[in-house]
């Protein structure tokens, strides 16, 4: 392993440049040349890339976002550019390539490792948490505590107004962002894709709340838990139960922000991993730490697996609420 190259892609998460930063420190620890390639699989396609030395990732491991920034490639699903791809690493004689990103910068991997000779592994950041096996995902702890944040805030202006506030956090396929923002904001209510929601029922429920006193309620909504968004549910609750609402929409500022320390040590720990696992000549594998200690798992493994989340946590916001 004489070369790696580094690239993020799909959404960012706070915490890859941590991950980018351990990469090329423990690669050049083990004078093993790094390059990093901007804008994801856009960059391997455009030939575009950086010579890391040490000083390039220095004071970054506290920055959000990517350094090498990112994209979601719609060429790179194409073979044509692929084989463009693998010319230029093949040019460029690079070994390894460690891919930060979720399950389609997985599926990238994926599809390149089929027709490259670079090693590939992939180190899971996502905020969403939505991908199966991997355990904590780069970005999540940081995205749940910046919602928090900003659900606090609701909170006190809902229960000075005595007003129900929509919440609408990410979340368009998986409901673990919502989940635990739910439990720790100790909202109300949150709705996920994976249950499907009863309107006259979770009407009711409000209902009953305020009736019993209760100043203000804070509903939860991942992005994909209700068909067409907070509008739509504010609209519908209100037609069964003539509820006073308003929607906030976090949007991509839970993208955003300083990786916390939680994120900050995984990303640093799973980036050591990568290079070394490159230097054992394993490819084709997702360095993640499900549990007490890091696993490699190999990438059919995981694509196209369900992801599940854990209903016991769930149902916890129904039983505190």
């Amino acid at each position: 392993m004489k070369k790696i190259g580094v690239l993020t892609s799909g959404g960012d998460a706070p915490g890859m440049n941590a991950a980018i930063r351990a990469i090329v420190r423990t690669s050049l620890n083990n004078n093993i040349e790094i390059i990093g390639f901007r804008n994801g699989y856009e960059g391997l396609i455009d030939n575009d890339y950086v010579v890391f030395d040490r000083r390039l990732v220095g004071n970054i491991i506290q920055k959000g976002g990517s350094i090498l920034h990112t994209s979601r490639s719609s060429r790179f699903v194409n073979k044509k550019y692929r084989l463009i791809a693998e010319k230029n690493l093949r040019a460029l004689d690079v070994d390894g390539l460690v891919i930060i990103g979720g399950e389609g910068s997985t599926k990238g991997a994926t599809a390149l490792s089929k027709i490259s000779k670079t090693k590939c592994v992939v180190i899971p950041a996502t905020i969403d948490k939505d991908m199966p096996l991997v355990g904590p995902t780069i970005g999540f702890d940081t995205a749940i505590n910046t919602a928090l944040s900003a659900i606090d805030k609701i909170r006190d202006t809902a229960t000075t107004s005595n007003v129900t506030h929509i919440v609408e956090v990410m979340g368009r396929n998986c409901g673990w962002l919502g989940i635990l923002a739910g439990i720790g904001a100790g909202a109300e209510v949150t709705i996920i894709p994976e249950v499907k929601i009863d309107i006259a029922k979770l009407s009711k429920k409000i209902k009953s709340q305020l009736d019993r006193g209760k100043k203000g309620c804070i509903i939860i909504l991942a992005e994909g838990g209700f068909s067409k968004g907070g509008s739509s549910l504010a609209g519908a609750l209100k037609k069964k139960g003539d509820l006073d609402l308003r929607i906030t929409t976090l949007g991509h500022m839970q993208r955003g922000g300083n990786p916390s320390a939680l994120d900050r040590v995984l990303a640093t720990e799973l980036g050591v991993h990568a290079v070394n696992a490159l230097k054992s000549g394993l490819s084709k594998i997702i360095i993640a730490k499900p549990f007490d200690c890091v696993e490699k798992i190999g990438f059919d493994k995981i694509i196209n697996k369900k992801v599940k989340v854990d209903m016991y946590l769930h149902d916890l916001i129904e039983n505190t609420a």
